[in-house]
């Protein structure tokens, strides 16, 4: 096998491509508050999805696949109006939703690569459709505004895949920044870059397990934020979002409730408040502090959001007794996937190791665990 994306590339197609990267993404803190209009700490990491991408004279978009071993092909003339429950959704849902939003794309033939790891919470979908779209983009000469592309892939996984996500994970991949978090507002999408500091590692632990009920919970969870707002809101018209509530609010209309509306919202609004104490810490240098908000972000998490499993609580436990942990938590949608972890630098090896030894003893399963660097948003590679 070639070893170059783009020597594949050649041999595949006989010509020479443009190459792309877009990142997957980590959180660091601010968990299933982006579609409640709340505030969020990610990073983009240096596990990408690169496209290589070369121009057709017609209409039709040649997908090939490294990671699936599958070539499909996309009409733009004759595009499906709904998903076709197949991983090739995510990539022609963003040429399709580019198309209805005035783009006029060109064919491609193109070739994918990814480093994320898929169904691990860290925004496979979501690099493979900032990647494809920017490609699609560049090679029609269209002009690219990273705030656009960002929203037109959100569109995409909501409306053509049937996955009702937030607009961080997209966010992230465009506009990450090497050696940086970035804190975002979702509502406003207003952004500022916090530096992670050098003798601090950012350690990813995948559990390597997803539970099947992960996307219909992950949509029934925004479907009981709705709720919670539509009742809160009978009381206090103002309140447009759980954004919108804090927790003095709650209190106030939390004993009209019902149970799980009133668990789900006390997380969205801890969490939101955690975001800007993490924010803070952050800025002071104050890892302490923000590994704590890291601990409580997990425990909001499994008790109250109830997205949390036995898996993750597992791979939590074992990093929070390590040496050398500055904080560890839960991260992505939940029921499986991944844990983020800041570890000192010094200190990252012998983590590794007991918590992959602790795992693999109580669960059999062998976990993968990547160190991880803050990296760059989507770009096209020289």
């Amino acid at each position: 096998m070639p070893n170059s994306l783009a020597d594949a590339f050649r041999s595949l197609y006989g010509e020479e491509p443009r190459i792309y990267r877009a990142p997957g993404r980590v959180n660091l803190i601010g968990e299933h508050t982006d579609y409640n209009q709340g505030l969020v700490m990610p990073a983009a990491i240096d596990l990408p999805t690169e496209v290589a991408a070369g121009v057709r004279d017609d209409r039709r978009i040649v997908l090939r696949s490294e990671n699936f071993a599958e070539t499909v092909e996309l009409d733009l003339d004759a595009a499906p109006t709904r998903d076709q429950r197949h991983w090739s959704d995510y990539p022609f849902g963003v040429a399709i939703e580019l198309e209805r939003a005035g783009r006029r794309l060109r064919g491609a033939n193109m070739l994918v690569r990814s480093e994320v790891p898929i169904g691990s919470g860290l925004s496979s979908s979501a690099a493979i459709e900032v990647a494809t779209g920017f490609a699609l983009l560049d090679i029609a000469e269209a002009p690219i505004d990273r705030f656009e592309l960002a929203r037109i892939c959100q569109r995409a996984e909501n409306e053509f895949v049937g996955m009702r996500c937030g607009l961080m994970d997209q966010f992230t991949s465009c506009f990450g920044h090497a050696g940086q978090a970035l804190m975002i507002d979702c509502r406003s999408l207003d952004y500022r870059l916090l530096p992670l500091p050098q003798k601090v590692k950012l350690v990813i632990c995948n559990t390597m397990v997803k539970h099947d009920l992960a996307a219909s919970e992950y949509n029934a969870r925004r479907a009981e934020c709705e709720e919670a707002v539509r009742l809160i809101a009978r009381k206090l018209p103002r309140i447009q979002s759980l954004r919108d509530v804090t927790l003095d609010v709650l209190e106030q209309t939390g004993g009209e409730l019902p149970e799980v509306s009133r668990k789900r919202s006390r997380h969205v609004v801890s969490e939101n408040a955690r975001v800007i104490e993490a924010a803070a810490a952050l800025q002071g240098g104050d890892m302490e502090t923000f590994g704590a908000l890291m601990r409580e972000s997990h425990s909001s998490l499994r008790d109250d959001f109830e997205v949390s499993c036995e898996d993750l609580d597992l791979m939590v436990d074992l990093a929070n007794k390590s040496e050398g942990v500055v904080g560890a938590r839960m991260t992505g949608g939940g029921f499986g996937g991944c844990t983020v972890n800041l570890v000192k630098a010094e200190s990252v090896d012998s983590f590794r190791q007991n918590v992959s030894d602790g795992y693999r003893q109580a669960t059999g399963h062998e976990p993968e665990i990547y160190v991880c660097t803050p990296a760059q948003g989507v770009e096209r590679v020289a």
